[in-house]
């Protein structure tokens, strides 16, 4: 029966630069995925790219492929990753770069996924009866149409597995779902239907398991994290997945890290949402028949997966401007942290409030004081040895934000003692980009592949 084995190596934009070389390196795979994109990311990468055209995706991907494409290429290691962002034709552009600096060009096979971009079409689909309605609120795009910024469709692991077809070295992609990277090379390797439910749920949920990176193998662990084994060397999560649908998630040996059935069983419930139907745009997996099995020692079997009929709707995610905000802090020292950083917090708000100015929401946080569990209660131990206060404002009015950016640091000197240092420097202006989830039919959305040679 054949098994190919799928390694992800990124599990957010800003994760190990080293992980997928260790991948690579460090035993046998086929496919190294690589995860970059969450909603967030995407708003961050609309940013730069309105600041710099040739910006917008993800730039560490290029010093990876520096680092392991020789090898990849000499292994018939496939990489597929969604690093394009909103910018693929961008990526392509430094891949060819980075390529042409190995002394490979002409030899890399590139396999390109775009249509999800949708941003110049809004006006058509809302003209034609297409709401793009909040999937939170139920409020049509049109209400915040002129604010919009992106526009990207969440496709699925269906167009990379065509551009694996098509024989790519390199699959790169722009919004695409997390789950489709490792479905994708079971779609290729093992020729399922696209309409065999149960066995676009087993790839899905594989997907899930190993889409945070070392989330699976010991990193950000609840269960008995104090002994999980050298986490300064943590290996990063591989499944080896059967034609049967069945499949083992494991790691290269000699890395550090754990994988247990209570370690999967954690990353199986993140961002889970409703087990019995989690949706993507290939089908639907249900959470609840999943069986897990430890198998030996860093080895857990998953099998029994079932699975149902794909919606005809992809997500779509939408980035507007939403006005500014600026966040900055004040560290308060013993004696009394705790009750300075209280009394600096107010003398601000009372400054701010004499001052006129226009907030949405000016939130305060006293970070050493149940910041993290707020609204627990109870007294602090009255000998804090320093707190920080944190402060944030939001306003559709850029001017007020300014002005609160000039009202933090001079509490150093004109408000409560002890003040050690500014948390992080005088605050600076941010425009915030906001997010807006939406359905679209899929009838209205046409992706497109293409495999070019750099």
């Amino acid at each position: 029966m054949k098994t190919i084995k799928i390694a992800n190596g990124q599990g957010f934009w800003g994760d190990s630069i080293d992980a997928p070389v260790q991948l690579v390196e460090r035993g046998p795979i086929d496919y190294l995925t690589l995860d970059y994109l969450a909603e967030i990311t995407m708003s961050i990468m609309q940013k730069q790219k309105l600041r710099d055209p040739k910006a917008g995706y993800a730039r560490d991907f290029l010093y990876v492929v520096e680092r392991v494409l020789p090898q990849c290429l000499e292994r018939g290691i496939k990489i597929i990753a969604n690093a394009g962002g909103v910018n693929p034709q961008s990526c392509v552009a430094g891949l060819a770069d980075v390529v042409r600096k190995l002394g490979l060009t002409g030899k890399v096979k590139v396999g390109v996924v775009t249509g999800d971009d949708i941003l110049s079409n809004l006006d058509e689909l809302i003209a034609n009866g297409i709401g793009l309605e909040n999937m939170e609120s139920g409020e049509p795009l049109s209400t915040v149409r002129d604010r919009v910024q992106s526009a990207n469709v969440y496709f699925g692991a269906g167009p990379m597995a065509e551009a694996l077809r098509q024989d790519a070295d390199i699959v790169i992609t722009g919004r695409c779902t997390d789950t489709g990277l490792a479905l994708a090379p079971m779609l290729h390797e093992f020729g399922w239907s696209m309409n065999d439910w149960d066995k676009i749920a087993v790839g899905t949920i594989a997907g899930h398991i190993i889409e945070c990176g070392a989330q699976t193998t010991g990193g950000n662990c609840q269960v008995d994290w104090q002994s999980i084994p050298d986490l300064w060397d943590i290996g990063y999560p591989i499944v080896e997945a059967s034609e049967d649908g069945t499949f083992v998630v494991t790691k290269h040996a000699g890395t550090g890290g754990r994988i247990t059935v209570a370690g999967v069983t954690e990353q199986l419930m993140y961002e889970m949402g409703d087990p019995d139907n989690y949706i993507t745009p290939d089908g639907i997996a249900n959470f609840k028949s999943i069986s897990l099995e430890q198998e030996g020692e860093n080895r857990v079997r998953v099998s029994g997966i079932k699975g149902l009929p794909a919606t005809d709707m992809y997500k779509v995610s939408i980035s507007f401007s939403s006005g500014f905000k600026a966040v900055g802090g004040l560290i308060y020292a013993w004696p009394d942290a705790w009750q300075k950083a209280k009394a600096a917090d107010a003398i601000l708000r009372r400054r701010l409030d004499a001052l006129g100015l226009q907030f949405e929401e000016l939130l305060s946080q006293f970070i050493g004081v149940n910041a993290t569990h707020e609204g627990l209660g109870g007294e602090p131990a009255p000998d804090l040895a320093e707190v920080l206060l944190r402060v944030g404002a939001r306003s559709q009015d850029r001017a007020s934000i300014e002005r609160f950016t000039k009202e933090l640091a001079p509490l150093a000197l004109n408000g409560p003692p002890t003040v050690t240092g500014f948390g992080g420097g005088r605050p600076k202006v941010e425009e915030i980009i906001a997010y807006w989830p939406a359905l679209i039919p899929k009838s209205a959305v046409v992706p497109r592949v293409e495999v070019i040679t750099i």
